[in-house]
């Protein structure tokens, strides 16, 4: 089994050579801006709001969020898609084609439904993870505070490879938080153990995952741990770091690519070759 982080963006992917995935799962950026933490205590020092604002206040989660183009996400995302089979399955039962899940927000998901048509995406139907608790207290005796999160399954034509052992599965899931054994890297980072879940349904022992925004590198561990091979892509380099070091120290088979890496190997080649033309 193989699990490869690379510290490169996405659409980059032609020089790794990565095989096409039966799964493609990607958080995408939510595009909040500076209300990033609107809701949530820590806009405010030590959570009070008659501390004054914190160092958080006005700020968003990453500087690549504005920077995002959905257009090309989904190019990546439709090319390394595994092709569909020409044959459906058995009579009553999904075929082998592939699918996506992206979680995003809730305002986000007639984008991402729309842009999957596009992109040849022609199927989709909505996931609600529902929490035991909510982040947005700030103001909850004024308001209705959200207790959920959102993604979207889409695919092709062709039902994608379903797992269900014999039971119907709903739309919504229960937001099942990992246990302390699992590091807090990322501010959107998703639970292990509901990433599992949808990887066991999807897909089978050996199939291949592909998350084009890693993150914290929570879906290549719940992947590779499932016996999934996954692949990755995380551009900013702390991130990156965390997951090889904290989230994915634990996979042995784990390959971890940066950018300055390929940029050496690549300048020593050149020096080499130079060397073999002088003489």
């Amino acid at each position: 089994m193989k699990c490869e982080l690379y510290n490169d963006h996405f659409e980059n992917a032609k020089r790794y050579q990565i095989p096409t995935a039966q799964l493609i799962i990607a958080d995408i950026p939510y595009n909040l801006g500076k209300n990033a933490y609107a809701s949530n205590p820590v806009w405010y020092n030590d959570g009070n709001n008659k501390n004054g604002e914190s160092d958080l206040a006005n700020k968003q989660f990453f500087d690549t969020d504005g920077d995002f183009k959905i257009n090309n996400f989904f190019d990546f995302c439709t090319r390394y898609l595994k092709k569909e089979p020409k044959r459906s399955g058995e009579r009553g039962k999904p075929s082998n084609a592939p699918a996506m899940i992206v979680f995003c927000a809730f305002e986000q998901m007639h984008m991402v439904i729309d842009e999957g048509r596009r992109h040849g995406l022609i199927h989709s139907y909505p996931l609600v993870f529902i929490k035991s608790s909510s982040a947005q207290v700030l103001k909850a005796n004024m308001k209705i505070v959200g207790g959920c999160e959102y993604a979207v399954v889409l695919y092709r034509d062709k039902l994608p490879k379903f797992n269900n052992n014999g039971k119907m599965i709903m739309n919504w899931f229960n937001w099942q938080v990992d246990g302390t054994e699992i590091p807090k890297i990322h501010p959107t980072q998703k639970p292990i153990k509901v990433l599992k879940r949808l990887i066991e349904i999807f897909t089978d022992y050996g199939d291949v995952v592909i998350d084009p925004c890693a993150g914290s590198g929570s879906t290549l561990r719940a992947a590779a741990e499932l016996g999934r091979n996954a692949y990755g892509f995380e551009i900013k380099k702390n991130f990156f770091s965390n997951a090889k070091d904290k989230m994915l120290k634990v996979i042995q088979t784990d390959i971890f690519v940066s950018m300055y890496e390929i940029e050496q190997e690549n300048r020593k080649q050149t020096f080499i070759d130079k060397l073999r033309g002088d003489k």
